[in-house]
């Protein structure tokens, strides 16, 4: 069974959004091929915490257009994988291999802490609410 038209059209807006962002975060603060890439790394944490509260969004709201939209859409657009990975190649490549190991670990560190604050932080707001007598 083949997605609804719609719910591909808002993941390909969604991409374009999030891909251009990116883009633009890129063009303003550029990593050099063999320099630390910062801004990669952040753009990927950032968007890994993103992801969580969006995902948490679409839940409370019920909404698979939200979540596509933003889910695969606009997170999947801005995130990038490939270009960590290049830039691990690159710095490889420059002879700096520590640095290589500490963005792969460290990429994946703050993006697991960044989706476990989010996760964490509706966790107490949902135990706020409860003890307000507020309920789900």
């Amino acid at each position: 069974m083949s997605p609804a038209p719609r719910l591909l059209a808002l993941v390909a807006l969604g991409g374009a959004l999030g891909a251009v962002v990116r883009w633009a975060l890129l063009e303003v603060s550029p990593d050099p091929a063999g320099t630390f890439p910062w801004t990669t790394l952040t753009v990927n944490v950032v968007g890994s915490a993103l992801l969580a509260a969006a995902g948490l969004l679409a839940v409370v709201r019920r909404s698979r257009g939200l979540a596509a939209f933003l889910g695969p859409g606009v997170m999947g657009g801005f995130t990038t994988l490939s270009a960590a990975s290049e830039q691990t190649r690159a710095l490889l490549d420059a002879g700096r291999p520590g640095p290589a190991a500490a963005y792969v670990v460290g990429s994946l560190a703050a993006a697991l802490l960044a989706v476990t604050a989010v996760h964490a932080r509706a966790a107490q707001r949902e135990d706020d609410r409860t003890a307000r007598g507020e309920g789900p």
